[in-house]
């Protein structure tokens, strides 16, 4: 709940890591009286970006290291989402009882809407997105309640960090955030509705165990109380086993059977999304109207149902906010046709469980462009996917060979799949180009992250889609 008091003048604040969410916590710091200093890694020469940014702010730059003398004075330590919370620096904090937050603990302290907080390791995005167009949608029967109106807020680990507009939402506003595992690492308050849409290996090279993710996950749900709402998919083994810990009311999705005790049940079939409430059938909308590709965003769109029935939106609004919604960027993204070759963006793909996925979405000829750089995932079940399914692989990137040398050892390799090995995702389009036959699809769905040759998947993607576009207007 949002108070007047300003417990942050005079603090001495210490953030790790200059990125976006590091400085977006330095500016909502600064605003309120705190005495910040941004430490990171990076030698400063390479943060000229950041300091730039930030010039006009009255603050201190430590970089190079985070040396302990930092904690000598510290009243805080804001890990930013991308910093391992495991480092020497943070064990010190730790030791000496010195809080670690983040600016979503922060925001959500200080913010005073409601708040819809959705994670998951697949599907965040999307979900994400829709649940903010059918609050959008929305809006004039929310107007039509209250003479001010209200604005709807979509932010975490998509856009604009939220904390750095945190005095312009008000109580009746909606906010919606896109939660990762490392921004809920840290959090002691819960979302009003608290989404887990499905939790599948990711992240093992920054948590360490899959016990450890679980537990990431599982804390956007430990401290919400009996009004909130509580989102699971019947579906995902993982988020349907922490129904045992909910304290909330409870929604679920998914084609699995309803659990029996949930307060709002939605599922679809081959016609359409429908709602189960106090034992009556609701229709929510028409499947023939779901643009998005695949069974996986079917069941994305469920989810997106159950959490706007779970923040009291309408079947008219779900409706609406999903009608004629073809996708966000990098994610299955058509960029264009050549000669009959369907080339698909889905640069968001960084973990073989959401490759996995967008296969599945196709029934075309694929020619998958995998690589990157691994996070230590199992790449098994992609492998033998690939193999039974795709045309050729066209592995790219710091973990090219690695994912090259699963696909060959594959039980489920015939020897029928087209393999390529290349260092660049501008080499695996030349290939792919070469390969293409009409009728077939070029997807970029690496199955690793981006950061062995790119600021973030967002830059893949873009080269991607400028490679593409290129050909376009050659021909």
């Amino acid at each position: 709940m949002k108070t007047n008091v300003n417990r942050w003048e005079g603090k001495n604040i210490i953030i790790v890591g200059a990125a976006r969410q590091g400085q977006a916590a330095a500016r909502f710091m600064v605003s309120r009286q705190a005495n910040v200093t941004i430490t990171d890694r990076a030698p400063l020469e390479s943060l000229a970006d950041a300091v730039e940014a930030l010039k006009t702010l009255p603050l201190r730059w430590v970089t190079g290291g985070h040396p302990f003398t930092l904690l000598d004075q510290a009243d805080f330590i804001c890990v930013s989402g991308g910093a391992d919370l495991r480092q020497p620096f943070l064990n010190e904090a730790r030791k000496r009882g010195i809080p670690l937050i983040n600016d979503t603990e922060i925001f959500m302290r200080e913010v005073g809407a409601s708040v819809i907080g959705i994670t998951g390791s697949a599907g965040k995005t999307t979900t994400t997105t829709l649940v903010g167009r059918i609050a959008q949608a929305a809006q004039p029967r929310r107007e039509a309640e209250s003479a001010a109106g209200s604005s709807v807020f979509i932010g975490g680990n998509i856009g604009t960090p939220l904390i750095t507009l945190s005095d312009s939402i008000r109580p009746e506003d909606c906010v919606i955030l896109e939660l990762s595992s490392f921004q809920l690492d840290l959090v002691t308050v819960s979302p009003r509705v608290a989404v887990v849409l499905n939790i599948t290996p990711n992240h093992l090279d920054r948590h360490g165990t899959m016990d450890d993710y679980i537990r990431a996950k599982r804390n956007i749900l430990n401290f919400q109380s009996a009004d909130d709402w509580a989102v699971l998919s019947r579906d995902d083994a993982n988020s349907a086993a922490l129904k045992a810990g909910v304290r909330g009311k409870l929604a679920t999705f998914g084609f699995a059977p309803p659990f029996g005790d949930e307060k709002i049940c939605v599922s679809a079939d081959e016609f359409a999304v429908y709602a189960l409430r106090n034992g009556k059938r609701e229709e929510l909308l028409p499947v023939g109207e779901i643009a998005l590709p695949g069974r996986h965003n079917l069941s994305n769109v469920m989810a997106a149902a159950a959490i706007a029935l779970s923040a009291g939106f309408n079947a008219a609004a779900i409706r609406a906010g999903v009608a004629g919604f073809g996708g966000v960027p990098n994610r299955l993204e058509l960029v264009a046709t050549i000669d009959n070759v369907r080339y698909i963006n889905d640069s968001i793909a960084t973990a073989p469980e959401r490759t996995i996925a967008a296969l599945r979405a196709f029934d075309e000829p694929a020619i998958v462009l995998l690589g990157g750089r691994d996070k230590k995932l199992p790449w098994e079940d992609l492998a033998a996917l690939v193999n039974r399914k795709a045309k050729a692989a066209i592995c790219f990137g710091e973990a090219g060979t690695m994912i090259a040398a699963v696909l060959e050892k594959s039980p489920a390799n015939n020897g029928r799949l087209i393999l390529r090995r290349c260092e660049k995702l501008t080499d695996a389009l030349e290939i792919a180009k070469d390969i293409a036959v009409s009728g077939d699809i070029v997807i970029l769905s690496p199955g690793g992250t981006s950061y062995d040759a790119y600021k973030d998947f967002e830059e893949r993607g873009n080269e991607f889609r400028s490679w593409v576009r290129s050909r376009i207007s050659n021909s």
